[in-house]
């Protein structure tokens, strides 16, 4: 079935659909990983954008039960060079093009991925169309340009769990209170959060309550925890306010980690604004200097803003840089206990390179449990 893709610039390109008939809207942006397209696919990061792959094959390996990031898949649409629908790999359950015909997400083929990444790694991020239905450049274009954008786009509210809940042995469970004789309690703030960053922090011996990214932080300190983690997410993070009040409420509390979204929730609430970058970070290998260690690390990222580096406060060091574009990719407070990361460091489905900021992250609370960071409430 023959498809129209159009930018937001007046630029189409053409392929097929391998789901059936649809349309979608969104900011179309691309992932240079050549494996994980089941792990990008189901996170939240991606809400409101069409995902672009630039390895040329996909699909070779279907998809299984045990591999997603969330709940669903996420993204607006999906857009590959060839699709392979004989897949071939001992866990899969069904063919990728199954998958997303389920989930009523349009999938893309036969489009030149080489050519859409190159134009728009030069030309920024932008709106994109895709239709089956309307292959008149010109309508779609129209449509494309009265399509919401993400700058001012609160995406959290529909990413975010409705509930609390706990996390228990690999599985969503009942909510119910922490046991006081259990491992260290962390209250995880869904703003879109990955299923493997529990898996990672349940693996470390933590118990794991995570809440609506609504929740107050009078609510959040009456569980008790030990630790604080803010989750990844999509959208534009200056529209996510009331996140950031509860994280001005939190700090100096608890020990504090927030990856991504959460990351320029902190930065936020310690003052820093946030902007839109004109590309972006995107994909499994952006390289990314820890500024104590002077260690290199190649990391997975997806985000379209950054936190203001110039405007963060004396009392917050800058931990981390992009390689690429010099932008900022971490901060950790000199005075109370918090760090956070803009790129995503639990390895899903990798790099593996930043997992110890899941270890830095328990030596934290740990040292907090002791009572030697400083005196708890």
């Amino acid at each position: 079935m023959k498809a129209l893709i159009v930018l937001e610039d007046g630029t189409t390109f053409w392929g097929r659909s391998f789901t059936g008939p649809g349309e979608a809207f969104g900011e179309i942006v691309f992932n240079t990983a050549m494996t994980g397209y089941q792990e990008i696919l189901t996170d939240p990061s991606y809400r409101g954008q069409i995902v672009t792959m630039t390895y040329p094959l996909i699909g070779n390996y279907g998809v299984n039960d045990e591999d997603n990031e969330s709940s669903r898949i996420q993204v607006e649409a999906f857009v590959v060079r060839e699709y392979q629908p004989f897949y071939s790999n001992w866990r899969a359950k069904r063919s990728l093009g199954e998958w997303l015909k389920e989930h009523g997400i349009l999938g893309i083929e036969q489009v030149d991925t080489r050519a859409l990444t190159r134009h728009i790694r030069l030309q920024g991020a932008m709106k994109a169309g895709i239709s089956t239905e309307d292959l008149d450049p010109a309508s779609l274009l129209e449509r494309v340009k009265a399509s919401p954008g993400l700058v001012g786009r609160d995406l959290v509210k529909e990413v975010t769990c409705q509930a609390p809940y706990r996390w228990r042995n690999g599985q969503i469970a009942p909510f119910e209170p922490f046991d006081p004789d259990g491992g260290p309690r962390v209250v995880v703030i869904d703003c879109g959060l990955k299923f493997n960053q529990l898996r990672l922090m349940e693996a470390r011996g933590c118990q794991l309550l995570v809440v609506p990214a609504h929740t107050g932080a009078e609510e959040i300190l009456s569980y008790d925890p030990d630790g604080i983690f803010f989750s990844n997410g999509p959208g534009d993070p200056a529209a996510v306010t009331y996140v950031v009040e509860t994280a001005k409420a939190l700090l100096g509390k608890r020990p504090i980690f927030g990856i991504c979204l959460g990351h320029q929730m902190l930065g936020q609430a310690l003052g820093a604004s946030t902007y839109k970058l004109k590309f972006g970070h995107r994909g499994a290998n952006q390289p990314v200097k820890d500024l104590a260690t002077g260690r290199v690390e190649i990391t997975a990222q997806n985000h379209g803003f950054c936190v203001r580096q110039e405007e963060l406060p004396k009392e917050v060091e800058v931990s981390h840089i992009n390689l690429n574009d010099g932008t900022l990719e971490g901060i950790r407070h000199r005075e109370i206990p918090l760090f956070s990361v803009q790129y995503h460091p639990e390895n899903a489905p990798g790099p593996h390179d930043s997992v110890y900021l899941f270890d830095r992250f328990l030596d934290m609370i740990n040292a907090y449990r002791e009572g030697k960071l400083y005196e708890k409430p």
